[in-house]
């Protein structure tokens, strides 16, 4: 009986010596595998990558402005036709295409005489009538001399106004691609210096986050948070920024 009891409380003891030392395997399994999950989070590098291209704007958009005053309204109303057919003749003679351009309706404001105190009465003084002319095309160049010549039509009676043109890059989708792409190696350079420095190397790429782009003129230095789309300047400067981290290995 005793040694039946002897034999049991063995088989207890090295019952429970196995199951210590499961433990204690199972604790250093997971803890290596814990320090390997610590350094996976942990040994990375952040960088931002740049790149910048100019480019030369491929469309234009002008519009020019111009008004008639005259008392009666009808008579103001015949003379912005003609001056309408004047400005289509200027055009036609600068070798714009018909189909380029585009003619607003007739805006019309009632100006009416003034009191002592400066205010308006109800007495109607006349009649200013004006209309706009807008051009929308791929030559650039050429549209954009109109633009600095058209004030010659002041010498044609015409009262006419030219702001500057609009100047925009139609193909920003494929720009977009190439220069993330350059972007992107530029912050692998980075870490690379980087990680040389301090006798490291750097793994494959965990994330990568695109910012805003930033489309300016070509001598700008002014960079935005919300991006910047310049319409004002013929040839522009394209910047693309990336943040990227890589793994330390």
């Amino acid at each position: 009986m005793e040694g039946g009891n002897f034999l049991k409380n063995s088989q207890i003891i090295v019952l429970g010596i196995c199951i210590a030392a499961a433990t204690i395997v199972s604790s250093v399994i997971l803890s290596g595998g814990f320090l390997k999950v610590m350094k996976f989070t942990r040994e990375q590098i952040n960088v931002t990558g740049s790149a910048t291209k100019e480019i030369r704007s491929d469309y234009i958009v002008w519009k020019g402005e111009f008004i008639r005053r005259e008392v009666n309204l009808k008579k103001a109303y015949k003379g912005l036709q003609e001056d309408l057919d004047t400005v289509r003749d200027y055009l036609a003679s600068k070798d714009v295409n018909e189909d380029e351009i585009i003619i607003s309706q007739v805006a019309t404001e009632t100006v009416y005489k003034k009191n002592e105190k400066g205010n308006d009465t109800n007495d109607i003084q006349g009649y200013c009538l004006s209309q706009n002319v807008e051009i929308r095309s791929n030559d650039v160049d050429k549209i954009a001399t109109v633009s600095r010549e058209s004030t010659e039509l002041i010498d044609q009676g015409i009262q006419f106004t030219s702001p500057a043109p609009e100047y925009f890059y139609t193909k920003l989708d494929e720009l977009k691609i190439e220069m993330l792409a350059k972007a992107t190696e530029n912050a692998k350079q980075r870490a690379e210096s980087m990680a040389k420095a301090t006798g490291n190397k750097i793994g494959f790429m965990r994330s990568a986050k695109m910012g805003v782009f930033q489309i300016t003129p070509v001598t700008s230095t002014d960079v935005s948070d919300w991006g910047i789309n310049d319409t004002t300047s013929l040839d522009k400067k394209v910047m693309a920024v990336v943040t990227v981290s890589f793994a330390i290995e």
